[in-house]
This record gives structure tokens, C-alpha cells and sequence, in this order.
């Protein structure tokens, strides 16, 4: 389970302040996919990142007793002057898994060839987010962070994303940032609208993307 409780987040800009999240309330079961919804600067990545832990609340807090994902579409955690193997085998001994295993799937699934021996630095942000989600599969957790992230690459290669994460992995948690009503409807059993900072829940991801057309 994760829960939020009361989060508000304000970034400062010299005197002035924004307050992104307003006491967001929000709890996510075992086997939820919750879809995020909003306009651009809502909050969805903020929230996100909130969650994984790769940015704090300003107030409030995060319980997860379950494991968590980074954020497939945040390419924070990369070294740029590292390889895509040199920066998985850093994850490999963090997460106490088999470089060599992890070293295989990514080269098969993100289909980067030689660009893995190459620092992340000279990547373009497609093959970083490419990097990040292979890295993301190969590290198996309960709940699963998605920033639009399954927009990346040809057409092919979304099918192989769509697959891997709501195929062989249907009976995890996840929580989708997306613009992508169509896959909001297809992908998610709840959904959260966030609007001026606030989030509202909804059970009916139809009457969330009703909500979220009139915005």
C-alpha cells in the first residue's frame, strides 16, 4: 500500500512561490492502476516523483509498504559520464542483482547496441528514456511510476513497452501520468484529477476523463 497524506508542495522563485500540490490525499492498494490527470504544470510529474522519493513534500508524507519504482519517464538518477552498462551494473549492486542477467535483457529490449557502451551523456532523451525502462523492468517492484514514458520510441517498440509492463506484469500497482485519455480508459481501474493543486479520486475512470475534457 502507499499512502499520501496531506501533501503540498511549493517551489520558489526568488520572492515569488507556486504551489504545485495542495493537501493531496491519495492511497493506492495492491493491484491498483491509478491514472493521473491534468493539465500541463498540474502536478502529475511532481506527484510522481513525491512518490518514488526522488523529491520531498513541502508538508506532509509518504508511506509505502510496498516497493517502489523511480519514475520511468525521470532520468535524474543516470551518470552522464557513465556507459548505459557501467550506470546498470551501479543498479545491479544497489538492488543486489545479477549484472550479467540485467546486462542481457537490457541490450535485448532497449535495442541500443553499441550506444550502451557509450557515456548516457551522449544519448538523446529517447534512448535515455529507453535506459530507464529497461533498467525498470529489471529490477522487479510492486508498484510501478509511469511519466509518460510509453510514448517513446516507433511503434514497435511501444508495443514491446505495453507488453512487458501491462502484459507479463498485469498484477502490479501502477500509477500513470498521461495525457492519454484513450489510455487512461484502457490501462487504469481509478484515476485522480489534479486542478489548481488539488486532486480529486475518482472509482469511475469515465467520469474522471469526463471531469478532466471540461478543464
Amino acid at each position: 500500500m502507499i499512502i499520501c497524506r496531506d501533501i503540498t508542495k511549493i517551489y520558489s522563485h526568488g520572492a515569488s512561490q507556486k504551489h504545485v500540490l495542495k493537501g493531496v490525499n491519495l492511497t493506492i492498494h495492491q493491484g491498483d492502476r491509478v491514472g493521473l490527470l491534468g493539465r500541463n504544470g498540474a502536478g502529475k510529474s511532481t506527484l510522481i516523483k513525491i512518490i518514488g522519493g526522488v523529491e520531498f513534500p513541502t508538508s506532509g508524507n509518504v508511506e509505502r509498504t510496498m516497493t517502489v519504482s523511480w519514475p520511468l519517464g525521470f532520468f535524474g538518477g543516470f551518470h552522464g559520464s557513465l556507459t548505459g552498462y557501467d550506470n546498470a551494473r551501479f543498479v545491479a549492486r544497489i538492488y543486489n542483482r545479477d549484472f550479467a542477467v540485467m546486462k542481457d535483457f537490457i541490450k535485448e529490449f532497449t535495442e541500443l547496441g553499441r550506444q550502451l557502451s557509450m557515456p548516457v551523456k551522449t544519448y538523446s532523451s529517447g534512448m535515455r528514456a529507453r535506459l530507464a525502462f529497461a533498467l525498470s523492468l529489471a529490477v522487479e517492484f510492486d508498484c510501478y511510476l509511469i511519466d509518460e514514458v510509453l510514448l517513446v520510441g516507433d511503434a514497435n517498440f511501444q508495443q514491446k513497452c505495453n507488453d512487458e509492463m501491462f502484459g507479463k506484469r498485469h498484477d502490479r500497482s501502477m500509477i500513470v501520468a498521461s495525457h492519454s485519455t484513450a489510455a487512461i480508459l484502457e490501462k487504469c481501474n481509478k484515476a485522480v484529477l489534479l486542478d489548481g493543486g488539488f486532486a480529486t479520486v475518482y472509482d469511475d475512470v469515465e467520469e474522471a476523463v469526463a471531469h478532466y475534457a471540461r478543464l
